[in-house]
């Protein structure tokens, strides 16, 4: 009894801790394997058959009497949804990855929540009350956001301290920024691209939803076609079979552990906390894969920081925070909590059921 008591109050935070902990590994594994040469292309192909392979199984026993019928207009849906969910944003992604630094690649994952309200409100999906406390904080914190992502871009800053970059010490630092500042843009660029493709993915798989409830066959017909599209698009652009052959271990074991891990586990742990917390719990862990990241970046790949990277994270962060903490409270007065309520002091195992 004490411990399904326990599961039912942490077993959410641990499951997501959990899955943090697996994305942070997969995001510095495909920096190194990237960083060695592995086409980019090659490992959101790769990753998405394992991703398929992973979850078809799953999706062809559970639930497999009650599944809707498949038609022309929900396979066009989860066609875009394979496209703007999986295939653009993870090569947007790796090419961010490759010309910046995992730390700061993640930084742009936060962002997802932000320009999904953004698009949402012009399609009145959303709504901004400013009279209201939690429509100023939304509002903060879309602004807050913004503004790390434009320092994010536009400012690297000088490197901090690390005890295996004595060179970095010695060297000049706006000779070590001059020659890495096209190559940085062009990643922040790529990254904002695949955050906005990200962030209109979750408005696509709203409708999805609605259309084709039946989640792990939607899901593994998304990882699938998103196959496609990758398999497609790199045969037309890459003219070498040998990109194809995974040389390393580490490729292979890469390879193996996003797909797994990062596609099929992660997702599944995300759903679940989702219908065990709600959405907002959920987002509120997003920050944790980035100071993870940040952690083997620095002590393992011993990567440069930057103290813009830095800043602009901060920003991001406490932006992201604003909105959520704006969204929870109108659902809370969606639900019928009082105005003169919001002030009551909550223990902390309610405050992390929002």
């Amino acid at each position: 009894m004490m411990m399904m008591g326990w599961w039912r109050e942490r077993g959410p935070v641990a499951v997501m801790v959990a899955a943090d902990v697996g994305f942070a590994v997969m995001n510095v594994m495909i920096k190194k394997v990237i960083d060695e040469g592995m086409d980019r292309l090659v490992i959101v192909t790769l990753r998405q058959l394992v991703a398929t392979f992973f979850m078809a199984p799953i999706a062809f026993f559970y639930k497999r009497k009650t599944r809707p019928k498949l038609t022309g207009e929900i396979f066009v849906y989860l066609f875009f949804s394979a496209l703007f969910g999986a295939s653009l944003p993870q090569y947007l992604f790796f090419v961010g990855l490759q010309y910046t630094s995992a730390t700061f690649s993640c930084a742009f994952l936060n962002m997802a929540p932000i320009f999904t309200f953004l698009i949402a409100l012009p399609l009145r999906l959303e709504t901004l009350d400013l009279k209201s406390k939690a429509g100023m904080s939304k509002l903060l914190g879309t602004i807050t956001c913004l503004s790390g992502a434009i320092l994010l871009t536009l400012y690297q800053g000088p490197v901090l301290p690390h005890k295996h970059s004595t060179q970095t010490l010695i060297k000049p630092y706006h000779m070590g920024y001059s020659s890495n500042t096209k190559q940085w843009m062009v990643g922040s660029i790529a990254l904002l691209a695949g955050c906005l493709c990200w962030a209109s993915w979750f408005l696509l798989q709203s409708k999805v939803c609605k259309k084709y409830p039946a989640i792990y066959s939607a899901t593994a017909l998304i990882f699938s076609l998103s196959f496609v599209q990758a398999t497609a698009f790199s045969l037309a652009t890459q003219k070498s079979i040998s990109v194809w052959v995974l040389k390393k271990k580490l490729e292979i074991i890469t390879v193996v552990f996003s797909g797994v891990v990062g596609s099929g586990l992660g997702f599944l742990a995300m759903s679940w906390c989702v219908g065990k917390r709600g959405p907002v719990f959920t987002a509120a862990f997003t920050p944790l894969i980035q100071i993870m990241v940040a952690a083997f970046d620095f002590s393992i790949l011993h990567e440069q920081l930057h103290l813009g990277s830095i800043l602009g994270s901060a920003l991001v962060i406490m932006g992201l925070y604003f909105l959520l903490w704006g969204k929870s409270k109108e659902a809370q007065l969606s639900n019928g909590v009082k105005p003169n309520e919001e002030h009551v002091e909550q223990p902390p195992v309610q405050v992390q059921t929002v």
